[in-house]
């Protein structure tokens, strides 16, 4: 049976920017033709279809206007792509990715990100593309929600060992509903006494001094069939 690691993003891999809202805000502006009055207080571990739905309901738009503003996000998205924009790798990040893929575990993905959305925040922190599967990732820019997210890794991934690392609570809720391992980072906004009060196998502080726990409590999992 196969291994499939699945990696939140923001918080997890790259560090959270104060910036990372802007092309939320950009994308809302310019599909609605004004800025949001009302804005998400804690955005952290929601997905882009959750929070740009809320966005808009919260200012009084249809939830019919969510289709234009994630075409339009994806516009924004590529817009800074194209400026050489750049984001920050958490430390111990590209060598966790290595030693899990040497195990002969597979690295994936699952964020509150689309596609283009994560490649291009990951590029820019200069991860590769083809440090992760993709065919075997999940993303959030049409989900309502992260539960809805993990209720899709057993229908796809079929048996196995599936464990989903992140930085939030809320990580921890989606991994949980859909019993699905959870190892918390504290790379976020959120502290190892606040992961603590998840059910995580293992919280560690950062991927560079805790990839030894990380790693040993796959590999336990893995033991146990």
């Amino acid at each position: 049976m196969e291994t499939h690691i699945l990696w939140d993003i923001d918080g997890t891999l790259i560090r959270n920017s104060p910036d990372g809202a802007a092309v939320y805000r950009e994308a809302y502006t310019r599909v609605t033709g004004a800025a949001p009055r009302r804005t998400i207080q804690n955005p952290h571990g929601m997905t882009e279809g959750q929070l740009l739905a809320q966005l808009l309901e919260l200012n009084g738009h249809p939830s019919s206007m969510l289709d234009a503003v994630l075409a339009e996000l994806e516009d924004r998205i590529g817009a800074l792509h194209d400026s050489g924009f750049t984001r920050e790798a958490v430390a111990g990040g590209a060598r966790a990715l290595r030693e899990v893929a040497n195990r002969g575990w597979t690295n994936g993905l699952l964020t509150g990100n689309g596609p283009l959305h994560s490649r291009s925040k990951l590029v820019a922190a200069g991860y590769s593309i083809d440090d992760f599967s993709w065919e075997t990732s999940f993303f959030g820019d049409r989900s309502p929600d992260r539960h809805h997210l993990t209720a899709l890794v057993a229908p796809l991934l079929g048996a196995g060992t599936h464990v989903i690392i992140g930085d939030t609570p809320n990580d921890g809720l989606a991994a949980n509903s859909a019993n699905i391992p959870f190892i918390a980072v504290a790379t976020g906004v959120y502290t190892v006494s606040d992961l603590r009060s998840t059910r995580a196998l293992v919280v560690v502080e950062d991927l560079e001094r805790g990839l030894e726990d990380v790693l040993g409590a796959i590999s336990k999992l893995n033991q146990r069939g």
